[in-house]
């Protein structure tokens, strides 16, 4: 079952220009996180990553993800099964490229991250599989 955020959902918290995300954001960075890119497959910083940690969004800092409900899905991208909590992400429906995904953004600042797929069968607790652009994110490693 797809989950699509409330069009009436609240405007994210952090609202920037186009050139303050031009000037923060590195090119490849502003084209994945603002204009909805993606990365190539098996080149991103995490998408082989079992250090163990949380991932925040690399655009505004917000928490997103962590390494627990991080898996191995061999796609090329760093692959979770679910959000750190309700409410970090947002979802759209997205219809580029002649397919019918979900998109997964920031609910903070956004941001593109990624997309999300349901029933491939992975034997993860919720049969999802967010498929997300290492450049969208940044790995705060846990203390050991």
């Amino acid at each position: 079952m797809s989950t699509f955020s409330d069009p009436n959902a609240p405007s994210p918290a952090v609202v920037k220009s186009d050139e303050q995300w031009k000037s923060e954001l590195s090119p490849e960075e502003y084209q994945v996180l603002r204009q909805a890119g993606t990365e190539r497959p098996f080149t991103g910083e995490y998408w082989d990553s079992t250090t163990e940690g949380v991932y925040a969004c690399r655009a505004c800092g917000a928490e997103l993800f962590t390494s627990r409900e991080k898996f191995g899905s061999h796609c090329g991208w760093p692959s979770f099964y679910a959000p750190l909590a309700d409410g970090t992400v947002r979802y759209l429906h997205d219809s580029s490229l002649g397919m019918e995904r979900v998109e997964v953004r920031c609910a903070t600042c956004d941001s593109h991250l990624g997309h999300l797929f349901e029933g491939e069968g992975y034997d993860t607790p919720t049969d999802q599989r967010f498929c997300i652009n290492s450049v969208s994110l940044s790995l705060r490693p846990t203390d050991a």
